[in-house]
């Protein structure tokens, strides 16, 4: 059997069994076990395949930012920072709206986990907004939205999974997409207040207030300073930095707000490793299914069908890469679909001679939207059930707010040295650059 054949027959098994409702993880595996059957390729290697794929230092960062956003949200330490948003934004047109999007950008900087965003906000907002008459369909599909910073502001658990997948600056990923992050939120903002509900109108809270919320958050709000400052500053590499943050939030912030939940603490540990099992069970599967793909010299099939259409020119080849991955997040999970296709973003990376770094966040920012998009919907769809609302009638609200999305990834894509500054600024050799001869000045390639 031809090598395109086997390609066609793994990617098809691998849909099929999705379709029949297999979780993904062993649709992946068991289309490539199959498809190794028709291939030189021993059975006992391709097991070891999908061992290799986890077998990663640098994966191990996911498990602590998991917990550290479990430990947030179960520990209602996250309350505080709920208060300085109300206290922030509340008075303005659509308030609990406005409360939601900045929150999300201050649990963002903790988290990196979209799902923790969504059970937070869900367990407290969301009731605020039932009460004030907002219609459920839309808090939900506004969680959900809002949610997806989590994975764009550092820390990012899918910037982990490329920068390690990929071999790109976890760090410089971090730091690029905070650009694609803050303008998904000031999107959302500028949704709610012109086009979402009203809500009940408060008065503006005085500053005296905004500051007692604000010194009631400063303990947690140290957490994204431990975890950028560590990595920028070369004192930690991400996993370090997500170890840190998670025995800052053990040893400091539990014991001082909420000292009552440390007899909870065993079962935020148990559900954290619930929660890294699936995305590890699914980076097995991903791992070797890409493998396979890069064996069969898929990559340079579809770079060729791509450069056919877009030649070497670099922005049209992102343009067609994205309209590519918004189907594909329609359906598999952020995680697997990165590892799956990243030989083919390697390869299509350089053939348009684009910098790795942008690539990546012009990837992420995409994939981010997979999680509100039918049928799969990840975030719309954990919102929609914590909120009490039909799925599909969730998805109906989340329309309007799909242009924030599609303006953001447009941004990213068609201006590469705004998206980049912050890292260049901050992590040079993430974008390129390299230290001039014999001085501590960098010189960056354009």
């Amino acid at each position: 059997m031809s090598p395109a054949a086997v390609l066609i027959l793994m990617t098809c098994l691998f849909l099929l069994f999705g379709y029949m409702g297999v979780p993904v993880s062993f649709a992946l595996i068991g289309g490539v076990l199959v498809a190794t059957a028709f291939t030189q390729i021993s059975m006992q290697s391709m097991i070891g395949q999908l061992f290799h794929g986890i077998d990663s230092e640098t994966l191990l960062a996911v498990p602590f930012f998991l917990l550290v956003g479990e430990l947030m949200a179960s520990s209602d330490v996250a309350q505080r920072m709920i208060r300085l948003s109300q206290t922030l934004v509340g008075h303005l047109r659509g308030g609990l709206a406005q409360v939601v999007t900045l929150f999300s950008m201050f649990f963002a900087g903790i988290s990196g986990s979209s799902t923790a965003d969504v059970a937070v906000l869900s367990r407290t907002i969301a009731k605020d907004m039932d009460r004030e008459g907002y219609d459920r369909a839309f808090t939900a599909a506004l969680i959900a939205s809002a949610s997806t910073m989590a994975n764009l502001i550092p820390p990012s658990i899918m910037a982990v999974v490329y920068g390690a997948t990929g071999n790109v600056s976890i760090g410089g990923l971090f730091l690029a997409g905070v650009v694609p992050g803050v303008l998904i939120g000031i999107g959302l903002m500028v949704y709610s207040y012109f086009w979402g509900p009203v809500g009940i109108l408060k008065k503006r809270a005085p500053f005296t207030e905004v500051l007692v919320a604000a010194r009631g958050s400063a303990l947690p709000l140290v957490i994204p300073v431990i975890i950028m400052g560590g990595i920028l500053s070369g004192w930690f590499t991400p996993t370090e930095a997500g170890m840190m943050a998670a025995v800052y939030i053990l040893i400091v912030l539990i014991p001082v707000l909420n000292r009552g939940h440390v007899r909870e603490l065993p079962r935020d540990f148990m559900y954290a490793g619930l929660l890294y099992s699936l995305p590890l069970a699914a980076v097995a599967g991903a791992s070797a299914f890409g493998w396979m793909v890069a064996y069969l010299r898929g990559p340079d099939i579809v770079s060729g069908y791509i450069t056919a259409f877009a030649g070497t020119n670099g922005a049209m080849i992102m343009f067609l890469l994205v309209c590519v991955f918004v189907i594909v997040g329609d359906f598999i999970d952020a995680v697997p679909a990165i590892i799956i296709f990243m030989p083919i973003i390697n390869k299509l990376t350089e053939v348009g001679n684009i910098k790795p770094l942008h690539m990546g966040v012009v990837i992420i920012t995409t994939l981010v939207f997979g999680l509100i998009t039918p049928p799969y919907g990840l975030s719309l769809l954990v919102a929609s059930k914590y909120v009490g609302v039909g799925f599909g009638k969730a998805v109906v609200r989340s329309l309007p707010l799909y242009v924030v999305f599609f303006l953001t990834i447009a941004f990213v894509v068609a201006f590469p040295d705004i998206v980049l500054w912050l890292p260049k600024q901050l992590l040079p050799e993430s974008v390129g650059c390299f230290k001039a001869p014999g001085g501590a000045v960098f010189i960056c390639p354009p």
